[in-house]
């Protein structure tokens, strides 16, 4: 009989946030599929767990997925985990479930910390619906197409962002989304915890005063204001297309927020 795949939430940063229940998982365990099995390595000797592990990312992922799956239907516990925080939340790991539920093999969650969640709960922005969107493109055109595309969202907005991109990302938040509320949570539940809460611009300003920004980011944006059209549609186009949006994703955007036709954008801007 094949055993179960155990996904394993780890502390993503004060060890005191692991469960009893993961513990005696990752000493019952087999196998332990790990991120990188020197992070992994340091927590379970901080527990004293001394169990078998093997690598598990996203440059061994297919490979690695067809072994695991096979100690799997020979009756090994095989617990996955990522460096910090839940498993397959912007980390490896849905390969090896995927073919596992194909399989028949229970696949088992052990919940605990998750910086998603901790950053939503403490935020101060509405939490009756969210939507995580993992890391945002690394080039600035292409952050802006993503940022664009989720004007239209009611709900807070979350996601991971790195130190050194932060500034750029809030220039780009105010750009497209408008001085819209914003939380930056930064290195959660680790010494330097820390909240920094206002609008974009505020934010960003707070940040871009600092020599540098270090440390893990979680960024939430709450939901504008209803837009009021102040402007002209040919002056909202030529605005979107300032701020780097393709004229015709600009169009499109325009006659979204306007309760207008594409149609009838194009033929004002071309009259």
């Amino acid at each position: 009989m094949p055993a179960s795949l155990y996904l394993v939430a780890t502390p993503i940063g004060n060890l005191e946030d692991i469960t009893l229940r993961a513990l005696r998982v990752l000493k019952e365990a087999d196998v332990i599929a790990c991120e990188d099995t020197r992070q992994t390595g340091k927590l379970l000797a901080h527990f004293g767990i001394d169990k078998p592990t093997v690598s598990y990312h996203e440059h061994n992922e297919a490979a690695r997925t067809q072994e695991l799956l096979a100690r799997l239907e020979a009756g090994a516990e095989v617990a996955l985990v990522s460096d910090a925080g839940t498993p397959l939340i912007s980390d490896p790991g849905y390969r090896l479930v995927t073919a596992a539920i194909a399989a028949g093999i229970p696949v088992v969650p052990v919940p605990g910390a998750s910086a998603v969640l901790s950053a939503l709960a403490a935020a101060g922005l509405p939490t009756d619906a969210f939507r995580f969107g993992g890391f945002l493109p690394v080039k600035s055109t292409q952050r802006r197409k993503a940022l664009e595309s989720l004007r239209a969202e009611t709900c807070t907005l979350i996601f991971y962002e790195a130190p050194h991109r932060i500034l750029d990302t809030l220039s780009d938040i105010v750009a497209l989304l408008g001085d819209r509320p914003v939380v930056v949570a930064r290195e959660l539940t680790k010494f330097y915890e820390e909240f920094l809460r206002g609008t974009a611009e505020q934010v960003r300003l707070q940040l871009a005063a600092r020599p540098s920004v270090k440390g893990e980011i979680t960024l939430l944006i709450g939901k504008g204001a209803p837009a009021v059209a102040t402007t002209s549609v040919e002056e909202a186009v030529h605005e979107l297309e300032e701020a780097g949006i393709p004229r015709m994703d600009a169009i499109k955007q325009v006659a979204r927020d306007r309760g207008l036709s594409k149609r009838d954008v194009y033929k004002t801007i071309s009259g």
